[in-house]
C-alpha cells in the first residue's frame, strides 16, 4: 500500500516523542528515549521499502535508497539529528497548526507569556498567509531538528513514489546527542559509505551554510584551602571567590555571546560548581578563525595567571579540550557539493544564500571524518526555546530542495 503521510504529518508525530539529550549522561546515547524515535523511524522506512533501515548499538539509524540510474552518481547522505536540546523542555510537545498567519500576535496558550510577535521576530514578515505550527508555550517545539527528519523522511517518500526520478545512491543517517556535541562521536563512517553528506539542519529557507565555528572547551580547576570558618584569618583560600573573580575578570563590553556578532568569537562561561575546598568553571570558545581561537583560550590563561597572584596558596589548572573545527576548511576543497545546493535551492523557487553559522553541527565533525557535509535550511525558527515555531508551506520547500539536490548529483555525475 503507498505511504500517504505528508511531511507534517511526520513531524507532528516525531515532535510529541521526548528525545532530550543529557548532557550530564555517561551511557551514548545520553538518553534510552531517543531510541524510541529511532525505531519508528526504521520502521518507516522499512515500510517505504528500504530494505536495510537498521539502528546500531549506538542509536544511529543508517538506511539506503538504492540508485535507479545507469549513471555512475557519487553516494551522497542526508543526516538529521534525533535529541532535542537540554536548553528547554521536550516533555509534552503539544504541536499547534496556526492556520493563514496574517501577521498579529501568536498568544502560546498555555503561558500566555509567550507571544511570537512580527514586530521582535522579522522573518514573520515572509509567513503571511502560510500556515505555522508552534508548541503551547511550555516546550520548545522540537523542529531542531525533526523538521529536518521529516523533510528527509518525505524527500525518500517522494522518490520511491516516482521511480521515474533519477538518482544515485541515497544515505541516510539519523544521529543521536547533536545538541551535546557528541552527534558523531560513533558514527560508521566506513559502514555509511557515502562520498559528501548534507545535514538538515539549519533555519530560515533558503540559508546554505558552508562555515560553521571551531571551538573548544576549556575547563578550570581551582584547589583552595578550607579551614574552619571561626579560625580562617590568613589561612582560608575560599575557591568559590577564586571562582568569582577570575569569571569577572573577563571583559564586560566584548568576547561574549552577547556582546558579538557575524564573525566574531567569545568566551563563554557556561557552569561553575564547587565549595570552599574546589571549584570548577565550564567555558567554551568560540572562533571562524583557529588561530583566534587559541588567543581566546589565552585570554583565560592569562586571566588565571592574573588571579593567582592575588591568591597564591591556591592551585589553578587550566585544561583546552577540542570540540569540532571549521568546516569550510575541508568544503573549500569541494566547492561542488555547495554549489549544488545553491542550485537545488534555486530551483524549488527560493533565492539562495551561502552563509556562516554561529555555531557548529553534525558536519563540523562529520567533514573532518572525510565526509565534506554543509547544512541545509530546516525553515524552523527559534530553536531551543518556547517561541520555537516553523511554516508548512517552508517545510514543503525543503522537501523539495532535497529532491532537486538528488536530481542535480544524478544530472551533473558526467561533469564530476
Amino acid at each position: 500500500m503507498k505511504n500517504t503521510l505528508t511531511v507534517v504529518d511526520r513531524f507532528l508525530t516525531y515532535v510529541q516523542m521526548d528525545t532530550q539529550s543529557d548532557p550530564t549522561s555517561t551511557t551514548f546515547p545520553s538518553t534510552k528515549k531517543q531510541l524510541q524515535l529511532g525505531n519508528l523511524l526504521v520502521k518507516q522506512l522499512l515500510e517505504l521499502g528500504i530494505g536495510d533501515a537498521h539502528l546500531d548499538e549506538y542509536g544511529y539509524v543508517y538506511a539506503t535508497l538504492p540508485s535507479n540510474t545507469s549513471k555512475d552518481v557519487p553516494v551522497i547522505c542526508f543526516c538529521s539529528h534525533m535529541d532535542t536540546s537540554p536548553d528547554c523542555s521536550g516533555r509534552d510537545v503539544k504541536p499547534i497548526i496556526h492556520k493563514k498567519y496574517n501577521g498579529e500576535d501568536i498568544v502560546l496558550p498555555q503561558d500566555t507569556s509567550q507571544v511570537l510577535r512580527l514586530s521582535e521576530h522579522q522573518p514573520l514578515k515572509k509567513q503571511i498567509g502560510n500556515d505555522l505550527i508552534t508548541a503551547d508555550g511550555t516546550t520548545l517545539l522540537g523542529a531542531d531538528n525533526k523538521a529536518g527528519i521529516a523533510e528527509i523522511m518525505s524527500a525518500l517518500q517522494y522518490l520511491v513514489d516516482n521511480p521515474q526520478v533519477k538518482h544515485g545512491t541515497i544515505k541516510v543517517l539519523f544521529t543521536p546527542d547533536e545538541e551535546i556535541g557528541k552527534g558523531a562521536d560513533n558514527v560508521n563512517i566506513k559502514k555509511l559509505g557515502a562520498e559528501f553528506a548534507y545535514t538538515v539542519d539549519g533555519e530560515e529557507v533558503g540559508q546554505i551554510e558552508n562555515e560553521t565555528f571551531s571551538a573548544d572547551a576549556v575547563t578550570v580547576n581551582i584547589e583552595g584551602v578550607g579551614v574552619h570558618p571561626g579560625f580562617a584569618k590568613n589561612k582560608m583560600v575560599n575557591a568559590l571567590k577564586v571562582a568569582a573573580d577570575i569569571i569577572s575578570s573577563l571583559p564586560t563590553d566584548s568576547l561574549s555571546p552577547e556582546t558579538t556578532s557575524k564573525k566574531e568569537g567569545f568566551v563563554h562561561p557556561i557552569d561553575v560548581k564547587g565549595s570552599v575546598e574546589t571549584a570548577q568553571i565550564d567555558f567554551i570558545i568560540r572562533s571562524f578563525n583557529d588561530d583566534d581561537l587559541k588567543n581566546l583560550a589565552r585570554v583565560i590563561k592569562d586571566n588565571c595567571e592574573a588571579v593567582a597572584k592575588k591568591f597564591p596558596k591556591a592551585k589553578i589548572e587550566v585544561k583546552v579540550t577540542e570540540q569540532y573545527r571549521n568546516m569550510k576548511k575541508v568544503l573549500d576543497n569541494c566547492e561542488h557539493v555547495v554549489k549544488f545546493a545553491l542550485e537545488a535551492t534555486k530551483r524549488a523557487g527560493v533565492k539562495p544564500s551561502l552563509n556562516s553559522i554561529r555555531g557548529g553541527t553534525d558536519g563540523s565533525r562529520l567533514s573532518f571524518m572525510g565526509l565534506p557535509c554543509p547544512n541545509i535550511f530546516t525553515g524552523g525558527h527559534l530553536f531551543h526555546s518556547k517561541l520555537e515555531w516553523i511554516s508548512v508551506q517552508d517545510m514543503h520547500t525543503v522537501v523539495t530542495t532535497l529532491v532537486n539536490l538528488c536530481v542535480i548529483w544524478e544530472e551533473k555525475s558526467d561533469d564530476l
